[in-house]
């Protein structure tokens, strides 16, 4: 297995910010600016007790510093003083697009050109872009859980791409204790979502010209969680409120993640 290395760190407003690779696979974690600097020459030590730690998948053609994640990044930190971490996607962000990426590529831009169904061509392209990516989340959890900061519990946050990649990634990986996904059509996670028990809070735009609403209340439907919510707001597919749903996701996280950090607590106890 790949080992975690920290190429970058930054400070700013109480957040400290770490590129790190896995391998080829590039990341970034943000965390308390109390954490130890991972880039000396010593053992990173805690200035605190271990926190959780939050996952999160960027949408299609973003990647991980995209100022979605970064925002949700430091509302999570400085708001409930947990870890967060992303990592680009396969054929985005600092990692190149191979010829079959750029054949998918083009020919959702002729569907949309074409004003074509998009789910054929989206469905089967970020599915195999999961197939990739989750064995890579599942790595990376590997690694960020033996930081010294880092104690788990774990939850995980991503629409679109980010749901794609997070359904099965949900479903495999009993570390991740909640999860906040939305935007996807149903088609190739049905079977993984049914899998899923954790606390879901799920996001769609009732006015989705992208996704029909029937496609999105599927998935939502396909939830194996006696938890989950759903997130229903008004308007089109880029009309999603990212800051009401941001903030909504973060106490959802914080409520859940803080209960089971607890009761890991009183069972090490």
């Amino acid at each position: 297995m790949h080992s975690l290395e920290f190429t970058a760190e930054s400070a700013t407003d109480g957040v400290l910010t770490r590129d790190f690779t896995l391998g080829d696979v590039p990341g970034v974690l943000w965390s308390p600016a109390t954490s130890a600097s991972s880039l000396s020459s010593a053992s990173p030590t805690s200035a605190s007790a271990p926190a959780p730690l939050v996952l999160m998948g960027h949408g299609g053609g973003t990647h991980k510093k995209h100022r979605a994640m970064t925002g949700r990044a430091h509302a999570l930190v400085t708001g409930h003083g947990f870890h967060v971490a992303v990592l680009d996607a396969p054929g985005h962000g600092d990692r190149p697009r191979g010829a079959r990426d750029e054949r998918d590529i083009a020919a959702l831009r002729e569907a949309q050109a074409a004003g074509a169904p998009e789910g054929p061509v989206v469905v089967p392209y970020n599915a195999r872009l999961a197939s990739i990516a989750v064995p890579e989340y599942r790595a990376a959890l590997d690694a960020l859980l033996e930081l010294p900061e880092i104690g788990g519990p774990v939850g995980y946050v991503g629409v679109g791409l980010g749901t794609a990649i997070g359904v099965p990634l949900v479903a495999a990986e009993p570390r991740i204790r909640a999860a906040v996904l939305g935007l996807h059509w149903p088609d190739a996670l049905t079977e993984a979502a049914q899998r899923i028990t954790v606390p879901v809070e799920y996001a769609v735009q009732w006015d989705d010209e992208r996704i029909p609403r029937e496609a999105c209340l599927a998935l939502f439907d396909a939830f194996g969680s006696r938890e989950k919510s759903l997130h229903a707001n008004a308007g089109k597919h880029f009309d999603f409120p990212r800051y009401v749903e941001a903030d909504s996701a973060a106490r959802f996280l914080a409520r859940h993640l803080t209960t089971a950090a607890a009761d890991m607590s009183d069972r090490a106890a």
